[in-house]
């Protein structure tokens, strides 16, 4: 990873933490979040996944509301994405249990 993509991972990392943060406090059964990213193919390959507890949880969550706050929080730190629901995927514990034994890592590939 060259050093100007280290800087940007890491305030890509910074923004979706305050999203994170907000999320946990404002939308029930919210759990984490990550991204992945080939910075190669920056913008276009950037995916944030937005992990909940349950599907009954995901099922009631403000999708619109969540990607709307990604979005703004990447525009702040200059990552601007036409259409963010091409980059955000949502997902839960429970299918990640039930599909994958519980193991992310083999999720997320």
């Amino acid at each position: 990873m060259r050093k100007t993509d280290k800087k940007r991972d890491n305030a890509i990392r910074i923004a979706l933490t305050e999203v994170c943060d907000i999320a946990q406090e404002e939308s029930e059964g919210f759990m984490w979040l990550t991204h992945l990213v080939n910075y190669d193919a920056f913008p276009g390959s950037l995916s944030v996944i937005c992990v909940y507890d349950t599907d009954a949880n995901l099922a009631k969550a403000d999708l619109d509301d969540m990607c709307s706050l990604i979005k703004k929080k990447l525009a702040s730190i200059d990552v601007n994405l036409r259409d963010i629901r091409r980059h955000v995927r949502f997902d839960t514990e429970e299918k990640c249990k039930h599909e994958n034994n519980g193991k992310w890592q083999e999720r997320l590939k």
